[in-house]
């Protein structure tokens, strides 16, 4: 009888940590998509709100961890009940990634703002933006559904974004070659575009965190990377 009640409080907490997922899943959605629309609208004001909204973000990853934190401290969960609880942590540690990466593409919008507009482009970073937000969005799902399978689709749709990526990235060498003045504002755009391509990886990991915790195995196959630009890949730039 004691197990029994020791198994129902766990899931109470778990339903608990669960909905701050959720709701942290939610709001790096939309920092994805207005991150995204502000550049293609020129919209300073919504590029101020996904910068504001991050810090909402990160405050939720830290509840999360100090909820995961005290749940193993206290209840010592078994084995299967460890590893859902750890998968939370990575899963709101890869949200958390994202969230900075729409950051990031906000402050660069800002100054974008400020240049001529490369033509053609807003529209399709956009799309970009778009197909990772729907992975994610997807990848969420895989996660509350206990969904391998879902979680495997996702995570081979990440070549398109690379896809993507690479041609966004043959369109601001022809811009930049064909006009030195679209250098700067096709760097910016180029980092963009890169940041996008980072939050597919992330997506990605949720996606492998997933079938971890449905299966017990990490996937065997390697996913074929698509980034065949020779730029140094950006991380964190503030």
């Amino acid at each position: 009888m004691e197990d029994n009640h020791i198994q129902s409080v766990f899931d109470r907490d778990l339903e608990r940590i669960q909905a701050l997922i959720m709701k942290m899943g939610g709001l790096v959605e939309m920092s994805i998509l207005d991150a995204v629309k502000s550049l293609a609208t020129r919209d300073e004001e919504l590029a101020a709100q996904v910068r504001e909204n991050d810090r909402k973000i990160d405050a939720l990853e830290e509840e999360i961890n100090e909820e995961a934190a005290r749940i193993i401290a206290l209840r010592a969960p078994t084995a299967s009940d460890l590893r859902t609880v750890l998968t939370v942590m990575k899963i709101s540690a890869n949200l958390e990634r994202v969230g900075d990466y729409a950051k990031n593409m906000a402050k660069r919008t800002s100054v974008l703002v400020q240049m001529s507009p490369i033509e053609g482009s807003a529209k399709s970073i956009r799309r970009m933006g778009q197909e990772v937000e729907s992975m994610l969005k997807e990848a969420l799902d895989s996660y509350f559904q206990r969904d391998a399978g879902l979680a495997q689709e996702v995570r081979q749709r990440d070549v398109e974004v690379d896809q993507m990526y690479n041609a966004l990235f043959r369109e601001f060498l022809t811009h930049m070659m064909e006009d030195p003045r679209n250098i700067t504002a096709c760097m910016h755009l180029h980092f963009i575009a890169k940041n996008i391509e980072r939050m597919g990886d992330h997506v990605t990991s949720i996606c492998e965190q997933v079938i971890y915790l449905v299966t017990g195995e990490m996937p065997e196959d390697s996913r074929v990377k698509e980034d065949r630009t020779a730029f140094v890949s950006m991380e964190r730039d503030g």
